[in-house]
């Protein structure tokens, strides 16, 4: 049996490189397993040598210690990898197909999942609709930020790429689409975003950019990035993104600056529940953007909310936010008749469309994002980097496959 290595949290602040066990075609009990799922039978599994697993902003909240993930918890939910072995009911995935996974874990089977709403699948979290890999609360799945990891429902789950040696060549860009590139998009299309609309994006962290190039995709005429981080705001504007550092200036006074008005027509949170107030010297004040996006999006507008909400956060200002309960201005919301679309983002409706707009050299997300591989040991300087705020998306390749890891 091979053997296996895989990044863990071990407590706030704190990652550290683990041996664990090379996977199985059985859930086995571990750190954040829920007891229902232990000893589930995975005939429809597939184990993956990992080709690419990239470094979330949701991972660090869970690393920074803002949720309740135990310590031990093996990290790592965008995966890119190849079969090296098929469950016995597994079908139409082979050993040696190169292929991305939906972060999000679904079935195929329930009434959700038949109505294309993977990220709220009935059968993979015991504890609520939903679940992801490596991930607190989520059920409990391995995570893959590993060597080896193992993708349950293979033949529903895994998106193939239809030519290895060509997806090996755009391995950067696709190996966005496991969660952040369909996130962001995500965050565009149900914002609204259309030919010729105008967008304001609150974050200009790696699925704030993927909502950008998401948002340009669409047909967006001007989109307009907010953030405090001045790297962050540069790297949006070298792709033909307008900016607002809100540290420096209000929300509609940029717009205004911008525009020549002070709403835009579609708003996205790509910040979630650690959110600062704006201004210099700010703290932390959750609520801040979403009631930003509420007074900046016009009447009847929309706004879309993949920025991650969580329903235990340790490090909450208050004890309102300790449980995810926020001070929002909804009666604005109400009088502007605002539609929200908030959740994770069913990837599998988005992935194939992107892969294909990948490939035939429509988007270039690596670029955008600023992906930086590096190696599995390096992992935790990478996670410690990203938290102070670099302008880069760090792709852990555990085994050098791009032949670009230092």
């Amino acid at each position: 049996m091979s053997s296996n290595r895989a990044v863990a949290y071990q407590g706030p602040g704190k990652v550290e490189v683990v041996e664990i066990d090379y996977p199985t075609f059985e859930l086995k009990d571990g750190p954040g397993v829920n007891p229902a799922n232990v000893g589930r039978q995975l005939p429809h599994a597939a184990i993956l040598k990992v080709v690419t697993t990239n470094i979330c902003g949701s991972d660090q909240h869970m690393v920074r210690g803002r949720t309740t993930a135990p310590e031990g918890l093996i990290l790592g939910h965008e995966i890119t990898g190849e079969v090296v072995e098929t469950g016995p009911g597994v079908e139409f995935i082979r050993e040696g197909d190169l292929v991305s996974v939906p972060f999000n874990i679904s079935c195929g089977r329930c009434a959700n999942c038949k109505k294309q709403r993977t990220e709220i699948c009935l059968n993979v979290n015991p504890d609520r609709p939903g679940s992801a890999y490596g991930y607190v609360d989520m059920g409990g799945w391995v995570g893959g930020q590993a060597e080896y990891a193992l993708v349950p429902y293979a033949d529903w789950n895994l998106l193939k790429f239809p030519d290895k040696d060509q997806a090996l060549e755009k391995i950067l860009d696709l190996t966005m689409l496991s969660d952040i590139f369909p996130t962001g998009f995500h965050g565009a299309v149900t914002a609204g975003v259309k030919p010729g609309s105008s967008v304001y994006i609150a974050g200009a962290g790696p699925v704030g950019t993927a909502a950008a190039v998401g948002s340009q995709l669409l047909g967006a005429a001007v989109v307009i990035v907010a953030d405090m981080n001045a790297d962050r705001l540069a790297n949006a504007r070298k792709f033909g993104c307008e900016t607002i550092d809100v540290s420096e200036e209000d929300p509609r006074e940029g717009i205004a600056r911008i525009l020549g008005r002070e709403e835009v027509d579609a708003g996205v949170d790509a910040v979630g529940f650690e959110a600062k107030g704006h201004g210099r010297d700010a703290g932390e004040a959750p609520a801040t953007v979403l009631n930003t996006l509420m007074n900046v999006t016009e009447a009847g507008g929309a706004l879309g909310i993949p920025g991650l909400y969580v329903t235990g956060d340790p490090g909450g200002v208050d004890e309102a936010a300790q449980e995810g309960s926020l001070s929002l201005r909804l009666g604005l919301g109400w009088a502007k008749a605002l539609s929200f679309t908030t959740g994770q983002c069913p990837v599998m409706k988005y992935n194939r469309q992107l892969m294909e707009a990948i490939l035939h050299e429509k988007v270039h997300i690596a670029d955008a994002v600023s992906a930086t591989p590096i190696s599995l040991d390096d992992a935790p300087r990478g996670y410690a980097e990203f938290d102070a705020g670099v302008a880069e998306k760090f792709v852990i390749d555990p085994h050098n496959t791009t032949g670009k890891v230092k």
